[in-house]
């Protein structure tokens, strides 16, 4: 099948920090153990940013190495997005920041986007968009979180899952290519908002001593209910771009899903039959990064020859909103 839009991947990076956050530290504190965690999640580390680092510091130095990965410099990049939910501030777009370190020498616009989890789909989805128009040429598409600043370390069911890190990758229109996007699809539920939430700190309930101290600025996860839905709209998604395309699951060379849980993971490959070298997995080691765990993997395929040009890959992420998206593209 042909690529629907004439937009490939001509380079990825990722970053994560050096900083170890073991399932250790959280037993230490919490009645938890190292089974409950890995049995629950298939957590066995995660990363967690230094004091100096935030969401557009890790995100600025995947897109550093993206641009490496692809050739190009900064200059030669038309658009800017930044798929995030824990951003550097309100206000501005924490793109904004990465463009500024950067150093570009033109105004590229820059801006992000806020689906969570499926965010990197989501960024990519509107930069193919934005290609195909013609308007632009080239595009940064960047996922990067800072989630254990907004984990509340008491609660054990929550605290455990998050890690820090970020992944980006460049996206260009080649007309004259097989490579490109053969298909995308993106939802939402509104009515399941509250099911993965932070609930204070905007327009709807501002910082106030009364949202500290009720501890409404970390976020707050309805888990059994957001893992039910999950299983069943990840397969519902595959199912849907493989019989869109005409492909089945032996075409694809890489399933690569959002991180949030291995046992959601598992049960989607052994439903498609996939064996295990075809999908990728980082959450044992990185956590739940939401909108950067797609590009981290995807970085960590390509750098590790998993994947080559040519190959079919399948991405599909499920997360607050509640959000999902799925893309199939051939490298």
């Amino acid at each position: 099948m042909n690529p629907q839009f004439p937009v490939h991947i001509a380079g990825t990076g990722s970053y994560v920090p050096a900083q170890v956050l073991s399932n250790a530290h959280f037993i230490s504190y919490l009645d938890t153990s190292e089974e409950w965690i890995r049995t629950r999640t298939g957590i066995r580390e995660r990363r967690t940013a230094e004091a100096r680092e935030t969401t557009a510091t890790m995100g600025a130095e995947a897109a550093r190495a993206a641009l490496r990965d692809a050739g190009r410099s900064i200059d030669e990049v038309d658009l800017i997005v930044c798929a995030t939910a824990t951003g550097d501030c309100p206000f501005p777009a924490t793109a904004t920041f990465i463009q500024g370190a950067l150093s570009p020498t033109r105004p590229i616009p820059a801006f992000d986007v806020g689906a969570a989890c499926a965010g990197f789909l989501f960024g990519t989805a509107i930069a193919v968009g934005m290609l195909t128009s013609r308007v632009y040429r080239r595009a940064l598409v960047i996922g990067a979180e800072t989630l254990t600043r907004f984990a509340d370390m008491n609660d054990r069911t929550t605290c455990v899952l998050f890690g820090d890190g970020a992944g980006a990758a460049v996206l260009e229109r080649k007309d004259d290519s097989d490579s490109g996007v053969l298909y995308n699809c993106l939802g939402c539920d509104g009515t399941k908002a509250e099911y993965i939430w932070v609930p204070a700190g905007g327009s709807r309930l501002p910082a106030s001593p009364t949202t500290v101290a009720e501890r409404l600025h970390f976020l707050r996860m309805r888990g059994r209910e957001v893992f039910k839905f999950a299983v069943l709209k990840m397969q519902e998604l595959i199912d849907e771009a493989l019989a869109s395309t005409g492909t089945t699951a032996k075409d694809i060379a890489m399933l690569i899903p959002h991180q949030s849980n291995l046992r959601i993971i598992e049960s989607v490959r052994e439903r498609m039959g996939l064996p295990a070298e075809k999908v990728s997995v980082t959450i044992d080691r990185y956590g739940n990064t939401s909108a950067a765990s797609i590009p981290i993997a995807l970085d960590e395929a390509r750098r590790d020859g998993r994947l080559k040009k040519g190959d079919l890959v399948l991405m599909v992420a499920i997360g607050a909103g509640l959000a999902w998206g799925v893309m199939m593209i051939r490298l």
